[in-house]
């Protein structure tokens, strides 16, 4: 019996335990925070209600004072950014890659430009030359840098055309450095990024309608850019003159705002939980200090072969046959004579077919006459020699006095007209294009080689004349000179003028012929002018 009491006791004292327990535990529960069947516990101090200690008070909560009203001119352009700007950089995601990566360039190019409007409107304008407006466009300088840079560094992308449109019309965020009238400055650049945007146009028109959306949401920015400057900024960027604080100190305040919104981890710590962990350290870089290097064994051995046989200092050389003066051939003219080099028949069969030829380097072709140095005309007398150079759209002609000992050498005269005064012994003529020479009587010839548009008047007598590689020339003879040989070469459209026989007549216009027809006749060949009837 005296068993059966102490546990009926020992039951009792058990449930008065547990409905203190339960008491206690219904005191930490915050009634009104019960929600659809859900509890929140309660502070730590409510715990000790129960034990007769005062609960601490729960911390204020720190409320966020209300943002400050935009301008209506920012909140427009954040509905740009929020508009069409965000539908290209979601069609740019869609095509991926360089496309993707440019255009989360133009995105924060777009919030620095942002930035730079939201400061004019609390700053007064700084002088443009000075340090701070510097600093306040670096940050969107830097953006339209690194978009242009990724067209930059990947020319031979298939998507290059993509890469340029965009980078030529990134420009178009120096409108705010243009006054009056920006908005004529983003038409222009609209046209320099419409040349790279409709050949992607082209290319994909029936291939691929996600490459031309693209385009044409990418055209869509400027379009509402330039309505967006239209309205607010039709004559340039406005700055707050009249109530604004200096320039530094709202750059300062930009920034600070943008530097105090909160995170998400900063949020976590402020109602009570704790900060991510960091992640973990980066594994260890691999070393290659014990790492054995690898050599082929031929290799291996050949090398050390090398080395051996160098080690050996003069005496490696005590193996050689030395050759007697007598089996020289470069000191005995009879041995090359009696016993030449042979001829290699089959170059397959030689040692160095075993390795590729190196190729004939082509040979250095003549810079255009457009990129060549122009040099400064020259009329000198050398000698016996004169030199007329580099003479250019002349407008009155170059004479000079020549005697019989005479030779006249013009190079490079262009568009000219010389005179030549005597009887000079021989003139030269390179390089001339519509040259105009008149002279009075040469000893032996003249000499003309690739002169397009030459034309020569001899007024005396002129033995020969010779045309290499002229085309269109005209010649005019005197009665003296009738007698003239002349002989061309690759030459075309050229006319030897003969006098009249009376001073009342014209000049008789003779083709020199170009066509000719060859033959075999009783074994040789025999060439024929072609001449066409009528």
């Amino acid at each position: 019996m005296t068993s059966m009491h102490n546990f009926t006791t020992l039951i009792k004292r058990l449930e008065a335990a547990t409905s203190r327990l339960e008491d206690m535990a219904h005191a930490t529960v915050d009634p009104s925070a019960a929600t659809n069947g859900s509890f929140a516990i309660a502070a730590p101090g409510a715990a000790l209600a129960g034990t007769g200690t005062q609960a601490a008070p729960p911390p204020a909560v720190q409320t966020a004072p209300p943002p400050e009203p935009l301008p209506e001119a920012i909140g427009d352009f954040d509905g740009l950014i929020s508009g069409v700007v965000q539908k290209y950089v979601s069609l740019s995601e869609g095509l991926g890659g360089l496309v993707a990566e440019q255009a989360q360039g133009v995105s924060r190019a777009f919030t620095a430009q942002r930035k730079f409007l939201v400061i004019t409107t609390k700053a007064k304008k700084p002088d443009i030359s000075s340090p701070v407006y510097i600093e306040i466009l670096t940050d969107l300088q830097k953006q339209m840098g690194i978009v242009n840079d990724i067209r930059e560094a990947n020319r031979g992308s298939p998507l290059f055309n993509h890469l340029s449109a965009v980078s030529e019309g990134i420009t178009a965020l120096a409108w705010v450095t243009y006054e009056p009238k920006p908005a004529n400055y983003l038409t222009e650049i609209l046209g320099g990024a419409q040349f790279f945007g409709n050949r992607v146009l082209k290319e994909y028109k029936e291939k691929d309608q996600k490459h031309v959306d693209w385009v044409q949401s990418f055209y869509q920015i400027f379009r509402s850019l330039i309505d967006y400057v239209k309205l607010h900024y039709s004559n340039g960027v406005t700055w707050n003159n009249k109530d604004g604080v200096d320039a530094k100190e709202a750059l300062k305040q930009v920034e600070s705002k943008q530097n105090s919104l909160p995170t998400t981890a900063s949020t976590a710590t402020a109602v009570g939980g704790a900060p991510p962990p960091p992640p973990p350290p980066p594994p260890p870089l691999p070393t290659f200090q014990n790492t054995p290097l690898t050599t082929a064994k031929g290799s291996e051995g050949a090398m050390d072969a090398v080395f051996e046989q160098l080690s050996k200092g003069e005496a490696v050389t005590a193996g050689l046959k030395k050759v007697d003066k007598s089996q020289m051939t470069h000191k005995n003219p009879s041995l090359r004579a009696t016993a030449p080099i042979p001829s290699r028949n089959d170059s397959t069969g030689s040692i160095g077919s075993t390795r590729a030829r190196s190729p004939v380097p082509p040979g250095k072709k003549p810079k255009p006459e457009s990129m060549r140095t122009k040099k400064s005309p020259k009329k000198e007398l050398v000698g016996n020699k004169w030199f007329i150079e580099n003479y250019d759209n002349e407008s009155e002609p170059i004479s000079i006095d020549a005697t019989i000992s005479h030779s006249i050498l013009i190079s490079k005269c262009r568009n000219t007209t010389i005179r030549i005064n005597g009887k000079a012994n021989a003139v030269s003529i390179d390089n001339s294009p519509r040259l105009s020479l008149i002279i009075d009587s040469l000893v032996s010839v003249v000499d003309i080689v690739k002169s397009q548009n030459f034309a020569l008047q001899v007024l005396g007598t002129l033995p020969t004349i010779l045309l290499d590689q002229v085309d269109s020339a005209t010649v005019y003879l005197s009665k003296d000179s009738l007698s003239t040989e002349v002989f061309t070469s690759k030459c075309t459209s050229v006319n030897i003028n003969v006098p009249p026989e009376d001073d009342d007549g014209d000049y008789t216009e003779c083709p020199v012929p170009e066509q000719f027809k060859s033959a075999i006749k009783n074994g040789r060949l025999v060439t024929e002018i072609v001449e066409h009837s009528g």
